[in-house]
């Protein structure tokens, strides 16, 4: 079976826009949005909530370990000096 065409159709150029305006309406005004605090705040709550289901499990081990060394005066000195040491090191290479 053969489909003969119906008459003669010319294609688009591409550069040839149609007859429709670029704006509906005929105002110039951008579109704008707005939301109400409530809105907001649950926003903010669902963005929380979120986060927190993604942030890892806590180690209840190795904060017991941190705050022992944290409450050890020694470790805290020989820490602030490591540190004192990399940056006097890193300035003066």
């Amino acid at each position: 079976m053969t489909v003969d065409r119906i008459g003669h159709v010319e294609p688009i150029p591409p550069n040839k826009r149609s007859g429709r305006s670029e704006s509906a309406g005929g105002s110039d005004k951008a579109d704008t949005i707005s939301l109400s605090t409530q809105a907001m705040e649950q926003a903010e709550k669902y963005q929380v909530i979120e986060l927190i289901k993604s942030s890892p499990d806590l180690d209840e081990a190795r904060i017991v370990e941190l705050r022992q060394k944290l409450d050890n005066p020694s470790y805290m000195k020989d820490a602030i000096d490591k540190t004192a040491d990399n940056i006097l090191s890193r300035w003066f290479a």
